[in-house]
């Protein structure tokens, strides 16, 4: 059958399952809309203020299901807005399709009228990238993007298509959805090998990253910490695969984690790294990293082994199989002492001091678990109350905490907290949790949770100051506080309001009870403004390029 290439970006949408797509609409892609009008009963399409905030919604969509989150921006500026969204979903292998309209064929390279060359742009922040030429190739393009978003190491994929493609016509065959193969490079002697080291070790320790998160299933690594009976310590992105309070669960790792989980590390003979890469917020200092241990480094993507620290044995593939394929090799054991010891240093972990009249990050936390129950979806910006979520949240499901971790992007938060709400329905609990400074970024989402209902609750833990970089100035800078203190006189309260969102006002424990528990009845969109201490500070704190002998705690 013969279809435009809008009927075209249509069907393959739905052919490849999207529901659900996040955008803003413009002159180049004005035939996409159009189409997308007459099959809204087919596919969702969510409005929200600005560009950047849908490519957050969209990885916020896609972390919260698994799914591959879509967005759709118009040429020029509409483009370009994607770009700090697209590197996000890079950095933290976040499965995107981003489509973009552009100028005529005719006009590319002419310095048209809202014209950017896209794909050269983001080449460097995406899997893959394409400028659909001819509108024969539209379809399997979008096919391909698909398949490469999920394939393999997950990641965006961005598809620039000329506005005379979408009017073009040609011949369509519907096609079903290509099956992604999962990667499975490794050598079963080296299988044989991991499982070797493993049951040899006497001081064992499991380090995951996100990669955990994004593999077939998270119960091997289970298994094999109940089987071997190993403590596991995991990074930022990996935070509530372990559920709070699991006996094995030594906490976060790395320039925030606990005391006892860098310090476990540092003493292990055996640790085994999976879907993780030795990030430098981790291995702070590579040469000393685990230097006591041998390194066995599992990860889907080739080009992470060895690369930060080296290690004695990798295998590749998704960690899911891997695991599983090592298990039966496992024998049955205890590590009485090497738990015994652990539990020794978890005793000089750092612990904050409560207050009943002033407002404390770890009891604020505390009282949002207290409410909102385990099953809550928590989603946060960039800076120190990211590190406090990290430490404090009680975490239950893997995907239950989105943040931004290898870009660190501030202003992440509400644009992902839409897109979670959008995936997961009505019903669920999204909780995003911010600074007043990362929030200032991307507030105006505000318009987009009261436009479509969506009973968010933020959480602003406002020092009314810069406060991460602010904590370094302190620590290392002399206290010379240059440009962290930025004299704003925002009224949270007035601006939500404004917006058409519920507003709260809250400076004591007491406060933050009695407004939370009426949040947790709204049927829209809340924000709590929660005054804290400008110096209060996230730790512990390793510095860079120290280790855990360095480490900071008051």
């Amino acid at each position: 059958m013969k279809l435009t290439g809008s009927q075209i970006f249509v069907e393959v949408l739905v052919e490849q399952g999207v529901d659900t797509l996040f955008g803003y609409p413009g002159g180049a892609i004005l035939n996409l809309y159009d189409e997308l009008y007459k099959n809204s009963d087919r596919i969702r399409h969510v409005l929200t203020a600005h560009e950047q905030g849908a490519s957050h919604a969209a990885d916020g969509y896609a972390r919260a299901t698994g799914r591959t989150g879509v967005v759709l921006a118009t040429s020029g500026p509409g483009a370009t807005n994607l770009v700090t969204g697209i590197a996000t979903a890079y950095m933290d292998s976040v499965p995107m399709v981003a489509f973009t309209g552009n100028v005529a064929t005719s006009m590319l390279g002419k310095d048209s009228f809202q014209e950017a060359y896209i794909e050269g742009i983001t080449m460097p922040i995406t899997k893959h990238n394409y400028t659909v030429r001819r509108v024969e190739d539209l379809a399997d393009t979008m096919r391909a993007a698909f398949r490469i978003a999920q394939s393999g190491r997950k990641g965006p994929v961005l598809v620039d298509i000329p506005k005379d493609i979408t009017a073009a016509t040609c011949e369509f065959t519907p096609k079903a959805p290509e099956l992604i193969r999962t990667v499975t490079c490794y050598d079963e002697d080296d299988v044989l090998r991991a499982a070797e080291l493993i049951n040899a070790a006497e001081r064992p320790l499991i380090y995951f990253g996100g990669g955990v998160c994004s593999a077939a299933g998270c119960q091997p690594l289970r298994d094999l910490l109940e089987k071997a009976d190993i403590p596991a310590t995991y990074t930022l992105m990996a935070a509530g695969v372990l559920s709070y309070g699991e006996p094995r669960n030594l906490g976060m790792l790395g320039m925030h984690g606990c005391y006892a989980a860098n310090k476990a590390i540092d003493e292990a003979d055996l640790v085994i790294a999976v879907g993780t890469r030795f990030s430098d917020r981790v291995a702070l200092k590579p040469e000393t990293f685990a230097r006591r241990a041998k390194i066995i480094q599992i990860d889907i993507d080739p080009s992470e082994l060895g690369k930060n620290v080296a290690v004695d044995l990798s295998l590749t593939g998704d960690a899911s199989y891997i695991l599983q394929a090592v298990l039966p090799h496992i024998r049955p054991t205890e590590h009485t002492a090497w738990r015994t010891q652990i539990a020794a240093w978890q005793k000089n972990d750092y612990k904050p001091t409560d207050s009943d009249t002033e407002l404390k990050p770890h009891q604020i936390i505390r009282e949002i678990c207290r409410q909102a129950g385990p099953d809550a979806v928590y989603v946060t910006d960039v800076g120190q109350h990211q590190m406090w979520a990290a430490q404090y949240l009680q975490h239950t499901k893997s995907r239950g905490f989105l943040t931004s971790g290898g870009l660190g992007t501030m202003g992440f938060g509400y644009g992902a907290a839409i897109g979670a709400q959008m995936a997961l329905g009505p019903d669920a609990r999204v909780v995003m949790l911010t600074g007043d400074g990362s929030f200032h970024m991307n507030l105006n989402e505000g318009c987009t949770a009261v436009s479509y209902g969506l009973p968010i609750i933020t959480v602003i833990f406002n020092n009314q100051v810069l406060g991460m970089v602010r904590q370094w100035q302190t620590t290392f800078y002399g206290k010379r506080y240059s440009d962290t203190d930025p004299q704003r006189r925002t009224d949270f309260v007035k601006l939500a309001e404004g917006f058409g969102a519920k507003g709260y006002r809250a400076a004591t424990p007491a406060e933050f009870k009695a407004a939370f528990a009426d949040a947790m009845q709204q049927r829209g969109p809340s924000w709590i403004d929660c005054r804290i201490g400008k110096d209060e500070k996230v730790l512990p704190m390793i510095p860079g390029g120290g280790d855990v002998n360095d480490i900071i705690m008051k």
